[in-house]
């Protein structure tokens, strides 16, 4: 059952209570990897740059299972980067205690983020898409207010082995972009990843919404690149982010990221109305 979330229009202070509520939690190996890729690969520049390496996993779950192997990414970026895992259920927390390490640290919160310093990243996943839609935009601000000069917040939605991945990047003035990314094989139609999509925009894919008008123009595009399909899905896909590109969708990426299975638009492009 989907729980409402606490009100965040105004921050709590750190001392006080954690902002937000206890969700289900659950996770598996290797889900993030498609959104680690990311954040490894064209977001690295963020973390190379970066006055003080601090990324924080909020809502990493039941498991720090994420959260390590975020880490372990990571540290192959920059190698003093400190990764703060936060949950707002101490059990989890305590828990994951034991696997702390230089650089590695888990902690009891909730969307204010309590930790030192201002998180150059912040990933998480699977967590607004168990609140109302209606608290989206204040749980956005409270964690932007949180972020470094050159931070990035990341919020987004997988299935359950991480086949199907979609995640909204903002930095702390504004959404920047939607991205999506698709293990081959996974889907018949690209729209298919409407039911992983971030909670601002699930109830939004309906006629007359950007986001509909966006995946009905990637299947349309799928479509008509199905004569590249006996050269492989990767070309097929990168056909029909070329299609979409050409169609004056304003994408962010190019061939390196969609041979992965992977697109990224900008979010004006598909902001709800």
């Amino acid at each position: 059952m989907v729980q409402k979330a606490e009100r965040v229009g105004s921050p709590r202070s750190r001392g006080g209570k954690p902002v937000g509520n206890i969700t289900r939690g659950t996770t598996n190996p290797n889900r993030m990897r498609r959104l680690d890729r990311w954040l490894a690969g064209p977001q690295a520049w963020r973390l190379r740059t970066a006055v003080d390496p601090l990324v924080v996993d909020l809502g990493y779950g039941a498991s720090p299972t994420t959260a390590v192997e975020l880490f372990e990414r990571l540290k192959a970026v920059r190698a003093d980067v400190r990764v703060c895992g936060i949950e707002i259920e101490p059990e989890r927390v305590r828990t994951a205690k034991a696997l702390e390490r230089p650089g590695l640290s888990f902690h009891v919160g909730g969307f204010e983020i309590p930790v030192p310093g201002d998180p150059v990243l912040v990933r998480a996943f699977n967590v607004l898409r168990q609140y109302e839609e209606a608290d989206v935009a204040g749980i956005w601000r409270l964690v932007q207010s949180r972020l470094a000069s050159g931070g990035l917040f990341i919020d987004g939605t997988c299935d359950e082995i991480g086949r199907r991945v979609t995640w909204v990047a903002l930095d702390a003035e504004r959404p920047l972009s939607l991205s999506f990314s698709v293990r081959f094989g996974s889907f018949e139609l690209p729209s298919e990843v409407a039911e992983r999509l971030p909670k601002a925009l699930i109830h939004r894919n309906v006629p007359g919404e950007p986001i509909h008008a966006f995946l009905q123009a990637m299947d349309k595009a799928w479509l008509d690149a199905a004569p590249l399909a006996s050269f492989g899905n990767r070309q097929r896909w990168t056909g029909m982010c070329r299609s979409l590109r050409d169609a004056g969708w304003p994408l962010q990426d190019g061939p390196a990221r969609w041979r992965l299975g992977e697109v990224t638009v900008a979010w004006d492009a598909v902001a709800p109305k």
